[in-house]
Protein backbone atom coordinates (compact mmCIF):
# COMPACT_ATOMS: atom_id res chain seq x y z
CA UNK A 1 0.00 0.00 0.00
CA UNK A 2 1.37 3.29 -0.93
CA UNK A 3 2.21 5.97 1.54
CA UNK A 4 0.67 9.05 1.12
CA UNK A 5 0.07 12.13 2.90
CA UNK A 6 -2.65 14.55 3.48
CA UNK A 7 -2.35 18.29 3.11
CA UNK A 8 -4.54 20.84 4.99
CA UNK A 9 -6.53 22.94 2.46
CA UNK A 10 -9.93 24.91 2.32
CA UNK A 11 -12.96 23.54 1.79
CA UNK A 12 -14.39 22.88 -2.21
CA UNK A 13 -12.89 24.45 -4.85
CA UNK A 14 -14.01 27.50 -7.05
CA UNK A 15 -14.88 26.56 -10.56
CA UNK A 16 -14.58 28.91 -13.79
CA UNK A 17 -17.19 30.53 -14.78
CA UNK A 18 -18.53 33.28 -17.45
CA UNK A 19 -16.98 36.45 -15.99
CA UNK A 20 -18.48 39.88 -16.22
CA UNK A 21 -16.37 43.26 -17.19
CA UNK A 22 -17.36 45.86 -14.73
CA UNK A 23 -15.08 49.06 -13.19
CA UNK A 24 -12.95 48.01 -9.95
CA UNK A 25 -14.29 49.12 -6.72
CA UNK A 26 -14.74 52.27 -5.96
CA UNK A 27 -14.28 53.32 -9.87
CA UNK A 28 -15.27 56.88 -10.06
CA UNK A 29 -17.85 57.70 -12.52
CA UNK A 30 -18.64 61.72 -13.43
CA UNK A 31 -21.65 63.12 -11.30
CA UNK A 32 -23.57 63.54 -14.67
CA UNK A 33 -23.54 60.20 -15.53
CA UNK A 34 -24.89 58.78 -12.13
CA UNK A 35 -27.87 61.21 -11.75
CA UNK A 36 -28.05 61.04 -15.46
CA UNK A 37 -28.49 56.82 -14.79
CA UNK A 38 -30.60 57.80 -11.52
CA UNK A 39 -33.44 59.38 -13.88
CA UNK A 40 -33.10 56.72 -16.36
CA UNK A 41 -34.15 53.86 -13.65
CA UNK A 42 -36.72 56.09 -11.62
CA UNK A 43 -38.36 57.01 -15.22
CA UNK A 44 -38.91 52.61 -15.78
CA UNK A 45 -41.41 52.39 -13.26
CA UNK A 46 -40.10 49.61 -12.47
CA UNK A 47 -38.61 49.75 -8.72
CA UNK A 48 -36.50 47.05 -9.16
CA UNK A 49 -34.56 48.84 -12.03
CA UNK A 50 -33.60 51.33 -9.37
CA UNK A 51 -33.01 49.24 -6.62
CA UNK A 52 -31.30 47.08 -8.73
CA UNK A 53 -28.73 50.10 -9.70
CA UNK A 54 -28.64 50.99 -6.05
CA UNK A 55 -27.26 47.41 -5.15
CA UNK A 56 -24.51 47.58 -7.91
CA UNK A 57 -23.03 50.93 -6.17
CA UNK A 58 -23.07 49.62 -3.12
CA UNK A 59 -21.08 46.14 -4.47
CA UNK A 60 -19.18 48.56 -6.09
CA UNK A 61 -17.81 49.54 -3.00
CA UNK A 62 -17.41 46.23 -1.05
CA UNK A 63 -14.35 45.02 -0.26
CA UNK A 64 -15.53 41.61 -0.37
CA UNK A 65 -15.99 41.69 -4.40
CA UNK A 66 -12.11 41.82 -4.70
CA UNK A 67 -9.21 39.66 -4.93
CA UNK A 68 -8.01 40.43 -1.68
CA UNK A 69 -4.37 40.12 -3.79
CA UNK A 70 -5.50 43.04 -5.94
CA UNK A 71 -6.87 45.27 -3.05
CA UNK A 72 -3.92 47.67 -3.25
CA UNK A 73 -4.20 48.09 -6.51
CA UNK A 74 -7.16 50.34 -6.64
CA UNK A 75 -6.70 51.64 -2.78
CA UNK A 76 -5.90 55.00 -2.01
CA UNK A 77 -7.13 58.06 -1.49
CA UNK A 78 -8.98 58.40 -4.92
CA UNK A 79 -11.05 55.36 -3.90
CA UNK A 80 -14.62 56.24 -3.12
CA UNK A 81 -16.07 54.70 0.17
CA UNK A 82 -19.01 53.68 0.88
CA UNK A 83 -19.18 57.09 3.54
CA UNK A 84 -17.81 58.80 0.54
CA UNK A 85 -20.41 58.34 -1.26
CA UNK A 86 -23.23 58.79 1.54
CA UNK A 87 -21.49 62.23 2.37
CA UNK A 88 -21.75 63.28 -1.52
CA UNK A 89 -25.32 62.69 -2.18
CA UNK A 90 -25.98 64.49 1.11
CA UNK A 91 -24.22 67.37 0.61
CA UNK A 92 -26.27 67.76 -3.01
CA UNK A 93 -29.54 68.41 -2.64
CA UNK A 94 -31.21 67.11 -6.23
CA UNK A 95 -34.18 65.07 -6.41
CA UNK A 96 -31.79 62.17 -7.64
CA UNK A 97 -29.60 62.28 -4.50
CA UNK A 98 -33.26 62.49 -2.67
CA UNK A 99 -33.79 59.15 -4.39
CA UNK A 100 -30.73 57.90 -3.72
CA UNK A 101 -30.94 58.81 0.54
CA UNK A 102 -34.35 56.98 0.48
CA UNK A 103 -32.70 53.77 -0.83
CA UNK A 104 -29.61 54.02 1.33
CA UNK A 105 -32.00 54.43 4.34
CA UNK A 106 -33.03 50.96 4.09
CA UNK A 107 -30.41 49.18 1.67
CA UNK A 108 -27.22 50.32 3.56
CA UNK A 109 -25.46 47.60 4.46
CA UNK A 110 -24.92 48.93 8.10
CA UNK A 111 -26.82 50.76 11.10
CA UNK A 112 -24.30 53.92 10.49
CA UNK A 113 -24.67 54.35 6.60
CA UNK A 114 -29.09 53.90 6.93
CA UNK A 115 -29.12 56.72 9.63
CA UNK A 116 -26.97 59.41 8.07
CA UNK A 117 -29.00 59.01 4.73
CA UNK A 118 -32.50 59.01 7.00
CA UNK A 119 -31.27 62.11 8.41
CA UNK A 120 -29.86 63.96 5.50
CA UNK A 121 -33.25 62.49 3.91
CA UNK A 122 -35.21 63.90 6.42
CA UNK A 123 -34.64 67.77 5.21
CA UNK A 124 -35.25 67.06 1.42
CA UNK A 125 -38.11 68.62 0.41
CA UNK A 126 -38.27 66.57 -3.61
CA UNK A 127 -41.23 64.03 -4.23
CA UNK A 128 -40.42 60.43 -4.30
CA UNK A 129 -42.41 58.00 -5.99
CA UNK A 130 -44.78 56.18 -3.56
CA UNK A 131 -43.06 52.96 -3.41
CA UNK A 132 -39.58 54.66 -2.55
CA UNK A 133 -41.11 56.44 0.15
CA UNK A 134 -42.39 53.46 1.15
CA UNK A 135 -39.41 51.67 1.09
CA UNK A 136 -39.57 50.67 5.28
CA UNK A 137 -43.26 49.20 4.71
CA UNK A 138 -41.38 46.31 2.51
CA UNK A 139 -42.09 42.51 3.58
CA UNK A 140 -40.65 39.03 2.73
CA UNK A 141 -43.77 36.83 3.15
CA UNK A 142 -42.28 33.36 1.63
CA UNK A 143 -39.15 31.31 1.17
CA UNK A 144 -38.96 28.06 -1.18
CA UNK A 145 -35.86 26.09 -1.25
CA UNK A 146 -35.65 23.96 -4.98
CA UNK A 147 -33.56 20.95 -4.74
CA UNK A 148 -32.33 18.49 -6.82
CA UNK A 149 -31.96 14.82 -5.42
CA UNK A 150 -28.18 14.50 -6.42
CA UNK A 151 -27.73 17.61 -4.17
CA UNK A 152 -25.00 19.63 -5.99
CA UNK A 153 -26.65 23.09 -5.10
CA UNK A 154 -30.27 24.64 -4.09
CA UNK A 155 -31.76 27.70 -5.52
CA UNK A 156 -33.58 29.54 -2.54
CA UNK A 157 -36.65 31.89 -3.44
CA UNK A 158 -37.46 34.85 -1.45
CA UNK A 159 -41.04 36.49 -2.31
CA UNK A 160 -40.87 40.58 -1.06
CA UNK A 161 -43.77 43.26 -1.19
CA UNK A 162 -43.40 46.29 -2.29
CA UNK A 163 -46.42 49.23 -2.03
CA UNK A 164 -48.02 48.04 -5.18
CA UNK A 165 -45.40 45.80 -6.54
CA UNK A 166 -43.85 42.07 -6.17
CA UNK A 167 -40.22 40.99 -6.57
CA UNK A 168 -38.48 37.62 -6.29
CA UNK A 169 -34.96 37.22 -5.38
CA UNK A 170 -33.62 33.65 -6.64
CA UNK A 171 -30.38 32.66 -4.92
CA UNK A 172 -28.49 29.97 -6.18
CA UNK A 173 -26.16 27.97 -2.68
CA UNK A 174 -23.94 25.93 -4.22
CA UNK A 175 -22.37 22.98 -1.69
CA UNK A 176 -20.02 21.56 -3.80
CA UNK A 177 -18.18 24.46 -3.14
CA UNK A 178 -19.06 24.51 0.96
CA UNK A 179 -22.47 25.60 0.81
CA UNK A 180 -21.67 29.14 -0.90
CA UNK A 181 -23.96 31.92 -2.52
CA UNK A 182 -22.47 31.56 -6.08
CA UNK A 183 -25.30 33.38 -8.08
CA UNK A 184 -28.24 35.55 -7.89
CA UNK A 185 -30.77 37.80 -9.26
CA UNK A 186 -34.02 39.23 -8.47
CA UNK A 187 -37.05 39.27 -10.67
CA UNK A 188 -40.28 42.10 -10.95
CA UNK A 189 -42.71 39.00 -10.28
CA UNK A 190 -44.37 37.38 -7.45
CA UNK A 191 -42.53 34.33 -6.14
CA UNK A 192 -45.78 32.33 -7.27
CA UNK A 193 -45.02 33.56 -10.97
CA UNK A 194 -41.16 32.72 -10.49
CA UNK A 195 -42.34 29.31 -9.32
CA UNK A 196 -44.36 28.05 -12.59
CA UNK A 197 -42.01 29.75 -14.98
CA UNK A 198 -39.21 27.31 -13.17
CA UNK A 199 -41.22 24.52 -12.65
CA UNK A 200 -41.70 24.85 -16.53
CA UNK A 201 -37.86 25.26 -17.79
CA UNK A 202 -36.99 22.67 -15.03
CA UNK A 203 -39.43 19.39 -16.61
CA UNK A 204 -37.14 17.26 -14.54
CA UNK A 205 -38.77 14.50 -11.57
CA UNK A 206 -35.85 15.24 -9.71
CA UNK A 207 -36.04 18.66 -8.95
CA UNK A 208 -38.38 19.30 -5.47
CA UNK A 209 -40.25 22.48 -4.52
CA UNK A 210 -40.53 23.30 -1.13
CA UNK A 211 -42.02 25.82 1.31
CA UNK A 212 -39.23 26.60 3.85
CA UNK A 213 -39.69 28.83 7.37
CA UNK A 214 -38.15 32.65 6.77
CA UNK A 215 -36.08 32.35 9.60
CA UNK A 216 -34.66 29.35 8.15
CA UNK A 217 -34.23 30.49 4.74
CA UNK A 218 -32.22 33.78 6.40
CA UNK A 219 -30.28 31.28 8.42
CA UNK A 220 -29.13 29.71 5.64
CA UNK A 221 -28.46 32.51 2.41
CA UNK A 222 -26.68 34.62 5.18
CA UNK A 223 -24.23 31.49 6.42
CA UNK A 224 -23.88 31.01 2.27
CA UNK A 225 -23.24 34.35 1.37
CA UNK A 226 -20.56 34.65 4.25
CA UNK A 227 -18.96 31.68 3.19
CA UNK A 228 -18.46 32.49 -0.58
CA UNK A 229 -17.36 36.16 0.29
CA UNK A 230 -14.27 34.47 1.23
CA UNK A 231 -13.33 32.69 -1.48
CA UNK A 232 -10.73 33.81 -3.66
CA UNK A 233 -11.08 34.97 -6.34
CA UNK A 234 -14.22 35.94 -5.49
CA UNK A 235 -17.66 34.79 -7.28
CA UNK A 236 -18.60 37.18 -10.12
CA UNK A 237 -21.49 36.68 -12.62
CA UNK A 238 -23.71 39.14 -14.64
CA UNK A 239 -25.49 39.67 -11.47
CA UNK A 240 -23.74 38.99 -8.64
CA UNK A 241 -22.10 40.23 -6.20
CA UNK A 242 -23.75 43.38 -7.91
CA UNK A 243 -27.16 41.77 -6.24
CA UNK A 244 -25.74 40.83 -3.03
CA UNK A 245 -26.76 44.18 -1.18
CA UNK A 246 -30.24 44.34 -2.58
CA UNK A 247 -30.12 40.30 -1.60
CA UNK A 248 -28.38 41.19 2.10
CA UNK A 249 -31.63 44.15 2.70
CA UNK A 250 -34.19 41.43 2.17
CA UNK A 251 -32.45 38.87 4.68
CA UNK A 252 -32.51 41.81 7.71
CA UNK A 253 -36.01 42.33 7.08
CA UNK A 254 -37.17 38.77 7.88
CA UNK A 255 -36.50 37.01 11.16
CA UNK A 256 -33.97 36.01 12.87
CA UNK A 257 -33.74 32.44 14.80
CA UNK A 258 -33.45 30.30 12.16
CA UNK A 259 -31.96 26.98 11.83
CA UNK A 260 -28.78 27.12 8.93
CA UNK A 261 -27.89 24.25 6.70
CA UNK A 262 -26.89 21.43 9.24
CA UNK A 263 -24.01 18.99 8.23
CA UNK A 264 -23.92 14.86 8.24
CA UNK A 265 -22.10 13.54 11.37
CA UNK A 266 -19.94 10.92 10.23
CA UNK A 267 -18.27 9.16 13.14
CA UNK A 268 -15.33 6.94 12.47
CA UNK A 269 -17.20 3.70 13.60
CA UNK A 270 -19.68 4.97 11.09
CA UNK A 271 -17.81 5.26 7.97
CA UNK A 272 -16.35 1.81 8.94
CA UNK A 273 -19.85 0.51 8.61
CA UNK A 274 -20.39 2.29 5.37
CA UNK A 275 -17.03 0.81 4.51
CA UNK A 276 -17.95 -3.14 5.38
CA UNK A 277 -21.09 -2.83 3.64
CA UNK A 278 -19.47 -1.74 0.68
CA UNK A 279 -16.99 -4.16 0.16
CA UNK A 280 -19.39 -7.09 1.51
CA UNK A 281 -21.75 -6.30 -1.39
CA UNK A 282 -21.31 -7.95 -5.04
CA UNK A 283 -19.91 -4.25 -6.40
CA UNK A 284 -17.17 -3.73 -3.77
CA UNK A 285 -16.37 -7.66 -2.80
CA UNK A 286 -13.85 -7.78 -6.08
CA UNK A 287 -12.41 -5.22 -4.78
CA UNK A 288 -11.62 -6.13 -1.10
CA UNK A 289 -7.72 -5.32 -1.09
CA UNK A 290 -5.83 -3.04 1.30
CA UNK A 291 -5.07 -0.81 -1.28
CA UNK A 292 -8.62 -0.42 -2.90
CA UNK A 293 -9.79 -0.21 1.29
CA UNK A 294 -6.86 2.67 1.75
CA UNK A 295 -8.29 4.57 -1.33
CA UNK A 296 -11.76 4.46 -0.07
CA UNK A 297 -10.46 6.27 2.91
CA UNK A 298 -9.62 8.94 1.14
CA UNK A 299 -12.84 9.16 -0.81
CA UNK A 300 -15.00 8.82 2.31
CA UNK A 301 -13.07 11.69 3.38
CA UNK A 302 -13.61 13.55 0.68
CA UNK A 303 -17.47 12.28 1.14
CA UNK A 304 -17.54 13.86 4.56
CA UNK A 305 -15.09 17.00 5.28
CA UNK A 306 -15.94 18.38 1.53
CA UNK A 307 -18.67 19.45 -0.50
CA UNK A 308 -22.12 18.82 1.29
CA UNK A 309 -20.12 16.64 3.65
CA UNK A 310 -22.51 13.31 2.47
CA UNK A 311 -20.17 10.41 1.37
CA UNK A 312 -23.24 8.75 -0.39
CA UNK A 313 -24.30 11.69 -2.40
CA UNK A 314 -22.72 11.64 -5.77
CA UNK A 315 -23.35 13.73 -8.95
CA UNK A 316 -21.11 14.08 -12.05
CA UNK A 317 -20.19 17.52 -10.30
CA UNK A 318 -18.54 15.62 -7.70
CA UNK A 319 -16.33 13.37 -9.70
CA UNK A 320 -15.01 16.16 -11.76
CA UNK A 321 -14.21 17.60 -8.33
CA UNK A 322 -12.77 14.60 -7.02
CA UNK A 323 -10.90 13.45 -9.90
CA UNK A 324 -9.78 16.71 -11.80
CA UNK A 325 -8.22 17.96 -8.23
CA UNK A 326 -8.88 16.51 -4.98
CA UNK A 327 -7.00 13.51 -5.60
CA UNK A 328 -3.80 14.88 -7.52
CA UNK A 329 -3.72 17.98 -5.15
CA UNK A 330 -3.81 16.38 -1.84
CA UNK A 331 -3.08 12.31 -2.08
CA UNK A 332 0.74 11.96 -2.19
CA UNK A 333 1.00 8.27 -3.39
CA UNK A 334 2.70 6.92 -6.46
CA UNK A 335 0.71 6.73 -9.73
CA UNK A 336 0.49 2.66 -9.79
CA UNK A 337 -1.82 3.35 -6.27
CA UNK A 338 -3.70 6.69 -7.18
CA UNK A 339 -4.65 4.76 -10.89
CA UNK A 340 -7.28 2.68 -8.99
CA UNK A 341 -9.49 5.11 -7.84
CA UNK A 342 -11.42 5.58 -10.91
CA UNK A 343 -12.22 1.51 -11.05
CA UNK A 344 -13.08 2.13 -7.35
CA UNK A 345 -15.44 5.20 -7.75
CA UNK A 346 -17.51 3.22 -10.56
CA UNK A 347 -18.44 0.61 -8.33
CA UNK A 348 -18.63 2.99 -5.00
CA UNK A 349 -21.29 5.44 -7.14
CA UNK A 350 -23.69 2.45 -8.07
CA UNK A 351 -23.52 1.05 -4.51
CA UNK A 352 -24.69 4.42 -3.26
CA UNK A 353 -27.15 5.53 -5.94
CA UNK A 354 -28.26 1.65 -5.48
CA UNK A 355 -28.86 2.74 -1.48
CA UNK A 356 -30.21 5.94 -2.31
CA UNK A 357 -32.73 4.76 -4.95
CA UNK A 358 -31.48 7.16 -7.58
CA UNK A 359 -32.89 6.80 -11.09
CA UNK A 360 -30.84 4.70 -13.26
CA UNK A 361 -30.16 7.20 -15.82
CA UNK A 362 -28.97 9.64 -13.22
CA UNK A 363 -26.34 7.16 -12.17
CA UNK A 364 -25.57 6.90 -16.15
CA UNK A 365 -24.87 10.36 -15.99
CA UNK A 366 -22.21 9.85 -13.29
CA UNK A 367 -20.71 7.09 -14.32
CA UNK A 368 -19.93 8.72 -17.48
CA UNK A 369 -18.65 11.46 -15.87
CA UNK A 370 -16.10 9.29 -14.48
CA UNK A 371 -15.43 8.04 -18.06
CA UNK A 372 -15.01 12.00 -19.24
CA UNK A 373 -12.15 12.84 -16.71
CA UNK A 374 -10.13 9.54 -16.05
CA UNK A 375 -7.88 10.07 -19.26
CA UNK A 376 -7.21 13.51 -18.22
CA UNK A 377 -6.68 12.51 -14.47
CA UNK A 378 -4.59 9.29 -15.46
CA UNK A 379 -1.79 11.81 -17.27
CA UNK A 380 -1.95 14.12 -13.86
CA UNK A 381 -1.15 11.78 -11.55
CA UNK A 382 2.05 10.63 -13.96
CA UNK A 383 3.18 14.34 -13.79
CA UNK A 384 4.80 16.82 -11.69
CA UNK A 385 2.13 18.95 -9.72
CA UNK A 386 1.33 21.60 -6.90
CA UNK A 387 0.37 20.07 -4.11
CA UNK A 388 -0.74 21.13 -0.56
CA UNK A 389 -0.79 24.76 0.70
CA UNK A 390 1.18 25.55 -2.63
CA UNK A 391 -1.62 24.07 -4.48
CA UNK A 392 -4.20 26.56 -3.05
CA UNK A 393 -1.91 29.45 -3.48
CA UNK A 394 -1.03 28.76 -7.26
CA UNK A 395 -5.32 28.64 -7.46
CA UNK A 396 -5.13 31.93 -5.88
CA UNK A 397 -2.89 33.32 -8.41
CA UNK A 398 -0.31 34.35 -6.10
CA UNK A 399 2.64 32.50 -6.95
CA UNK A 400 2.63 32.89 -11.10
CA UNK A 401 4.04 30.69 -13.36
CA UNK A 402 8.13 30.92 -12.87
CA UNK A 403 8.86 28.38 -9.94
CA UNK A 404 9.22 24.72 -9.86
CA UNK A 405 6.81 22.48 -8.09
CA UNK A 406 9.09 20.60 -6.68
CA UNK A 407 8.97 22.65 -3.13
CA UNK A 408 7.19 25.30 -1.82
CA UNK A 409 8.66 28.66 -3.21
CA UNK A 410 9.75 31.87 -1.11
CA UNK A 411 6.64 33.23 -2.01
CA UNK A 412 4.50 30.61 -0.11
CA UNK A 413 6.33 31.36 3.04
CA UNK A 414 6.54 35.11 2.16
CA UNK A 415 2.26 35.10 2.03
CA UNK A 416 1.83 33.93 5.51
CA UNK A 417 3.95 36.09 6.96
CA UNK A 418 2.21 38.90 5.61
CA UNK A 419 -0.83 37.51 7.07
CA UNK A 420 0.55 36.91 10.33
CA UNK A 421 1.79 40.90 9.77
CA UNK A 422 -1.71 41.76 9.21
CA UNK A 423 -2.45 39.75 12.32
CA UNK A 424 -0.94 41.43 14.48
CA UNK A 425 -0.96 45.13 13.04
CA UNK A 426 1.82 45.19 11.36
CA UNK A 427 5.56 43.88 10.45
CA UNK A 428 7.13 45.97 13.86
CA UNK A 429 4.58 44.23 16.02
CA UNK A 430 5.35 41.08 14.16
CA UNK A 431 9.15 41.35 15.15
CA UNK A 432 8.43 42.51 18.77
CA UNK A 433 5.35 40.17 19.52
CA UNK A 434 5.57 38.54 23.07
CA UNK A 435 3.69 35.82 24.37
CA UNK A 436 2.96 37.35 28.10
CA UNK A 437 -0.90 36.68 28.90
CA UNK A 438 -3.45 39.60 29.08
CA UNK A 439 -3.66 40.79 32.36
CA UNK A 440 -7.17 40.65 34.00
CA UNK A 441 -8.05 44.74 33.72
CA UNK A 442 -11.35 46.90 34.46
CA UNK A 443 -13.15 48.43 31.74
CA UNK A 444 -12.62 51.72 30.55
CA UNK A 445 -15.33 53.74 30.92
CA UNK A 446 -13.60 57.27 29.75
CA UNK A 447 -15.69 57.56 26.38
CA UNK A 448 -19.06 56.38 27.28
CA UNK A 449 -21.28 58.65 27.35
CA UNK A 450 -23.64 58.93 30.70
CA UNK A 451 -27.12 57.95 28.97
CA UNK A 452 -25.42 54.40 27.70
CA UNK A 453 -23.32 53.65 30.81
CA UNK A 454 -26.09 51.33 31.99
CA UNK A 455 -26.67 49.56 28.84
CA UNK A 456 -22.92 49.15 28.28
CA UNK A 457 -22.83 47.67 31.69
CA UNK A 458 -25.28 44.83 31.06
CA UNK A 459 -23.36 44.11 27.85
CA UNK A 460 -20.18 44.00 30.00
CA UNK A 461 -21.75 41.75 32.49
CA UNK A 462 -22.73 39.49 29.63
CA UNK A 463 -19.48 39.08 27.68
CA UNK A 464 -17.86 38.87 31.21
CA UNK A 465 -20.41 35.94 32.39
CA UNK A 466 -19.32 34.13 28.89
CA UNK A 467 -15.61 34.56 29.23
CA UNK A 468 -15.92 33.11 32.88
CA UNK A 469 -17.99 30.27 31.51
CA UNK A 470 -16.13 29.45 28.21
CA UNK A 471 -13.20 31.21 27.35
CA UNK A 472 -11.30 32.68 30.08
CA UNK A 473 -9.51 35.47 31.50
CA UNK A 474 -7.38 36.73 28.97
CA UNK A 475 -10.17 36.69 26.71
CA UNK A 476 -12.56 39.00 28.90
CA UNK A 477 -9.81 41.37 29.17
CA UNK A 478 -9.88 41.04 25.10
CA UNK A 479 -13.53 41.91 25.07
CA UNK A 480 -13.71 44.55 27.12
CA UNK A 481 -10.46 46.52 24.89
CA UNK A 482 -13.02 45.72 21.94
CA UNK A 483 -16.11 47.20 23.43
CA UNK A 484 -14.09 50.32 25.00
CA UNK A 485 -12.70 51.03 21.11
CA UNK A 486 -16.26 50.48 19.66
CA UNK A 487 -18.66 52.06 21.86
CA UNK A 488 -18.24 55.41 20.63
CA UNK A 489 -19.55 54.36 16.81
CA UNK A 490 -22.03 52.00 18.61
CA UNK A 491 -24.72 54.28 20.10
CA UNK A 492 -27.42 53.61 17.50
CA UNK A 493 -27.01 49.70 18.31
CA UNK A 494 -26.45 50.51 21.89
CA UNK A 495 -29.69 52.57 22.20
CA UNK A 496 -31.48 49.81 19.09
CA UNK A 497 -33.61 46.88 20.30
CA UNK A 498 -31.12 44.55 20.59
CA UNK A 499 -30.89 42.67 23.96
CA UNK A 500 -27.37 43.26 25.71
CA UNK A 501 -26.99 39.25 25.19
CA UNK A 502 -26.78 39.85 21.47
CA UNK A 503 -24.45 42.97 21.43
CA UNK A 504 -22.01 40.55 24.34
CA UNK A 505 -22.34 37.38 21.33
CA UNK A 506 -21.27 39.94 18.76
CA UNK A 507 -18.35 40.74 20.95
CA UNK A 508 -17.23 37.62 22.36
CA UNK A 509 -17.37 35.86 18.53
CA UNK A 510 -15.17 38.84 17.33
CA UNK A 511 -12.16 38.23 19.46
CA UNK A 512 -12.91 34.23 19.49
CA UNK A 513 -12.58 34.28 15.49
CA UNK A 514 -10.01 36.61 15.49
CA UNK A 515 -8.45 34.27 18.15
CA UNK A 516 -9.05 31.57 16.23
CA UNK A 517 -10.81 29.73 19.07
CA UNK A 518 -13.89 28.44 17.45
CA UNK A 519 -13.54 24.87 15.29
CA UNK A 520 -14.85 21.64 14.77
CA UNK A 521 -12.66 19.31 16.05
CA UNK A 522 -12.62 17.75 19.42
CA UNK A 523 -12.08 19.82 22.10
CA UNK A 524 -12.47 23.17 20.25
CA UNK A 525 -15.55 25.71 21.19
CA UNK A 526 -18.38 25.46 18.19
CA UNK A 527 -19.71 28.81 17.41
CA UNK A 528 -23.29 27.18 18.60
CA UNK A 529 -22.19 26.57 21.75
CA UNK A 530 -21.38 30.16 22.27
CA UNK A 531 -25.00 31.12 20.76
CA UNK A 532 -26.47 28.53 23.30
CA UNK A 533 -24.73 29.83 26.12
CA UNK A 534 -26.30 33.38 25.52
CA UNK A 535 -29.79 31.54 24.72
CA UNK A 536 -29.75 32.39 21.10
CA UNK A 537 -30.28 28.92 19.23
CA UNK A 538 -29.41 29.36 15.93
CA UNK A 539 -29.08 33.28 15.26
CA UNK A 540 -26.52 34.87 13.18
CA UNK A 541 -23.78 36.56 15.18
CA UNK A 542 -21.49 37.66 12.51
CA UNK A 543 -23.49 40.97 10.95
CA UNK A 544 -23.42 42.87 14.18
CA UNK A 545 -19.77 41.35 15.16
CA UNK A 546 -18.45 43.05 11.85
CA UNK A 547 -20.54 46.12 13.09
CA UNK A 548 -18.38 46.21 16.59
CA UNK A 549 -15.28 45.67 13.77
CA UNK A 550 -16.12 48.47 12.04
CA UNK A 551 -16.74 50.87 14.85
CA UNK A 552 -13.47 49.83 16.65
CA UNK A 553 -11.69 50.34 13.85
CA UNK A 554 -10.70 47.02 12.62
CA UNK A 555 -10.53 46.90 8.72
CA UNK A 556 -11.59 44.11 6.65
CA UNK A 557 -8.90 41.34 6.12
CA UNK A 558 -7.27 40.89 2.81
CA UNK A 559 -7.50 37.29 3.16
CA UNK A 560 -9.05 34.18 5.05
CA UNK A 561 -9.86 34.38 7.55
CA UNK A 562 -12.17 37.22 7.54
CA UNK A 563 -11.66 38.22 11.00
CA UNK A 564 -8.10 39.75 11.83
CA UNK A 565 -7.83 41.70 14.88
CA UNK A 566 -4.44 43.93 14.15
CA UNK A 567 -3.39 44.21 17.80
CA UNK A 568 -1.40 42.25 20.33
CA UNK A 569 -3.70 43.97 22.69
CA UNK A 570 -6.50 41.97 21.51
CA UNK A 571 -4.94 38.46 21.11
CA UNK A 572 -4.53 36.22 24.09
CA UNK A 573 -1.57 34.46 24.60
CA UNK A 574 -1.90 31.32 23.04
CA UNK A 575 -2.76 32.37 20.01
CA UNK A 576 0.09 34.88 20.06
CA UNK A 577 2.36 32.14 20.60
CA UNK A 578 0.67 30.28 17.73
CA UNK A 579 1.73 33.19 15.79
CA UNK A 580 5.49 33.50 16.61
CA UNK A 581 6.24 29.90 16.17
CA UNK A 582 4.73 30.21 12.37
CA UNK A 583 7.01 33.59 12.04
CA UNK A 584 9.91 31.57 13.03
CA UNK A 585 8.96 28.54 11.23
CA UNK A 586 8.53 30.55 7.35
CA UNK A 587 10.95 33.23 8.41
CA UNK A 588 13.76 29.96 8.54
CA UNK A 589 12.18 28.52 5.44
CA UNK A 590 12.97 31.74 3.53
CA UNK A 591 16.58 31.78 4.88
CA UNK A 592 17.10 27.92 4.08
CA UNK A 593 15.91 28.49 0.71
CA UNK A 594 18.14 31.21 0.31
CA UNK A 595 21.30 29.41 1.52
CA UNK A 596 20.38 26.44 -0.33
Amino acid sequence: MAKRGRHPHNRGRQGTGKRQTRPAAGHRRGPGDLLADVRQQLASGEPLDFLAYVSTLLAAVDLRGQNPFERDRVSGPERVTLPVLTESFAEVALPETTALLAALAELGPDELTRARAGRALAARPHPLPDWLARLDEVSVYRAVAITHVLGDGDNVLLGARLPGHELTAVIYIDHNLGTVVKDAFLAPSSIADVMARLREAAGDPDVTFRDVGLADARARVAEAIELGAIMVPPFETETWPASRPLTEWLLRLMPEGGTGYVRPTWSEARKRKLASRFFGSPLGRPLDDPDHRDLLDQVLWFGTDYGPGDPLRWSPVAVEILLSDWIPRKIVADASYLSKAPGLLRAFIRFCHAERQIRPALTDQTLAAVDKYEPEYQQVIRSPRPQGPAALLAQMGVLGDGWSWEEEPSDFHQHFLDQLAEDVGGQDALDSLDDTPLPEEEFAWDQVSADLRDRVADVLAACDRCCDNLLGVEYKTACRRLLARAVPGLSSMLRGPSKPEVIAAAACWVIGKGNQRFGQGPGELKVKDLMSHFALGQSSVSERGYQIMRAAGIPSASAYPAVRLGSPRLLVSARRRRIIELRDRHRGAISDQRRA
